[in-house]
């Protein structure tokens, strides 16, 4: 079974990730058991798999939070992929997702990210790492979400910004 980074610990992957149809989405079938399906899947089915609570969403980079909006709050799972490690619009749908829209569950990154991005995903509120890569140490991995331990600018994990902390 898949291993994943989830809140510091090294678990198993419950979660199956549903693939971009190459079909309508309204006619993507979504097996039983816990799986993410693309944001375009569940806007067309939202009604049926509104029902569910083993359905999370997966948010691609070049789709927005905003579309999900007040969705969010309902999911179990919403993962951002990451299509590239140079591509960084899935850092803003997640800060938007646990800042705007109330996202409490769990945030996962998916995709080409790479264990540097690890600490930066996690002040944007991500809590959750599957790389694409089986091959990476997760262990070693893990210990990048402690690269550094204090931050001049506000983040999700800590909305003070260190000047307004030093004068607190």
């Amino acid at each position: 079974m898949p291993k994943l980074v989830k809140d510091g610990a090294i678990i198993d992957d419950q979660w199956a990730l549903l693939a971009k149809p190459d079909t309508d989405a309204d006619t993507v079938e979504v097996p039983t058991g816990a799986v993410i399906i693309p944001l375009s899947v569940w806007l067309a089915q939202k009604q049926h798999l509104s029902e569910r609570t083993d359905v999370g969403v997966w948010i691609d980079s070049d789709e927005s939070a905003n579309d999900l909006a007040e969705d969010a709050k309902t999911l179990p799972l919403i993962a951002v992929n990451f299509p590239a490690f140079m591509d960084g619009r899935s850092f803003s749908n997640a800060r938007l997702l646990r800042e705007r829209f109330g996202f409490t569950g769990e945030l996962r990154a998916v995709g080409g990210f790479i264990r540097d991005q690890l600490c930066y995903l996690s002040r944007c509120g991500v809590n959750a790492f599957r790389f694409d890569d089986d091959s990476v140490n997760l262990e070693e991995a893990k210990k990048s979400l402690e690269d550094f331990t204090e931050f001049y600018q506000a983040g999700s994990d800590q909305p003070t910004p260190l000047f307004r902390r030093r004068t607190a």
